[in-house]
């Protein structure tokens, strides 16, 4: 799996667990909600996101194998 596709899992699972949180625990973890959501948003303009560059310090390739911009 490659940075992106990690990126969408974490944010699946984060968005999930507040949700399930935000119902059954305290209303306010729905702000972690709204917090991984605009998080998602500014990445949609900047190309920018905190956890793709955690993702790419733990060694998580960038592309597929086989499929960079260069490869033959």
């Amino acid at each position: 799996m490659t940075i992106t596709d990690w990126v969408h899992v974490v944010a699946g699972a984060f968005i999930l667990i507040s949700l399930a949180l935000g119902t059954w625990v305290h209303p306010y973890w729905l702000f972690f909600t709204a917090l991984v959501g605009a998080n998602l948003f500014q990445y949609g303009f900047s190309k920018s996101c905190p956890m793709a560059f955690i993702l790419k310090k733990l060694g998580v390739p960038e592309s597929r194998p086989g499929q960079g911009c260069c490869q033959k």
